[in-house]
């Protein structure tokens, strides 16, 4: 979690601070903008239903999704719809990822290269279901 969340706090924190700057001016930069995305998006993905908290690695690989832009180019309004998507697709198709992050508890290359290939290969196919 450290590994996938660790500049979580200092990306929201500076993310609030431009949101608020954002609120008085109209021209900001590409990626002053970049940024306010991905701050919303992250700021999406963090809400859970009350009383059923994620699994761990439920969470890391929703927060690797969020932290490395695989969510950037996703309206903010399906990002559940890609979360629930997501958490099928890898328990059908890679159950793998889940077992070797609860395993391991970490990312190591080989689990990064997976999930790389889990979220793009995702990403993709879902690109297609909201079009």
């Amino acid at each position: 979690m450290k590994q996938v969340a660790g500049s979580l706090r200092m990306d929201l924190a500076q993310f609030r601070e431009l949101e608020a700057f954002a609120a008085f001016g109209s021209d900001l930069d590409a990626a002053t903008q970049a940024q306010l995305i991905r701050g919303q998006r992250l700021v999406e993905i963090l809400k859970q239903p009350q009383y059923s908290p994620l699994p761990l690695e439920k969470q890391v690989t929703i927060l690797y999704a969020g932290t490395r832009g695989y969510l950037d180019e996703l309206p903010t309004d399906v990002l559940a719809k890609y979360e629930a998507g997501l958490y099928q697709f890898v328990e059908t198709k890679y159950p793998e990822l889940f077992e070797k992050l609860a395993e391991k508890r970490a990312i190591d290359d080989e689990i990064d290269a997976l999930m790389q290939k889990v979220l793009t290969e995702y990403g993709e196919q879902f690109k297609d279901t909201i079009q």
